[in-house]
């Protein structure tokens, strides 16, 4: 008699309500600037309110936070609302608005501009992934679990588990 084949096990699922902090985890002496942006942003933000102690803090979060804006290149304003377990692996050239809403867990690479139009910014759902050079432009809602493909222009909004893909590239002349 042959042995039952052995199942592989299926990972948990990434939750869109619950963010995973180890995803922004970071070691002591560990080189990983987006991360280092994040927990500068995280410290501000945690640091509003009144008091000298609380002011002090926010004075060193704005300044630690403007170092490693620079040293990444990406452009998050301090008031933009980041959900818990963000990953940016290549965060230069990221442009977000600070009117714009990040859900839990997601992720979102190199070049993404997540901008205003006159009729407000994106609201990004838990636990979507945004390709490299996706332009989310205006009030568009992102449902959770999307994916956005690279170099996608995103001007409507995607429903939960949706996929926007940027058209495919067209020889014009050869």
């Amino acid at each position: 008699m042959g042995e039952a084949p052995i199942q592989a096990e299926r990972p948990e699922p990434i939750s869109a309500t619950d963010p995973d902090w180890s995803r922004e985890a970071k070691r002591f002496f560990e080189w990983a600037p987006s991360r280092s942006l994040l927990a500068a942003h995280r410290s501000y933000r945690r640091n509003r309110g009144r008091g000298l102690v609380r002011a002090v803090a926010r004075k060193w979060a704005a300044l630690r936070y403007r170092i490693w804006s620079v040293v990444t290149g990406a452009d998050i304003p301090l008031t933009c609302k980041i959900g818990g377990g963000l990953l940016l692996p290549h965060p230069n050239g990221v442009v977000f608005h600070s009117d714009c809403e990040i859900g839990v867990n997601c992720l979102i690479f190199q070049q993404v501009t997540l901008g205003y139009r006159r009729d407000g910014a994106p609201r990004i759902g838990g636990h979507v992934d945004i390709g490299a050079g996706a332009k989310l432009i205006g009030r568009i809602v992102v449902g959770d679990h999307a994916r956005i493909g690279a170099n996608a222009l995103v001007l409507e909004d995607v429903p939960p588990g949706g996929t926007m893909a940027a058209p495919a590239a067209k020889l014009i002349q050869s």
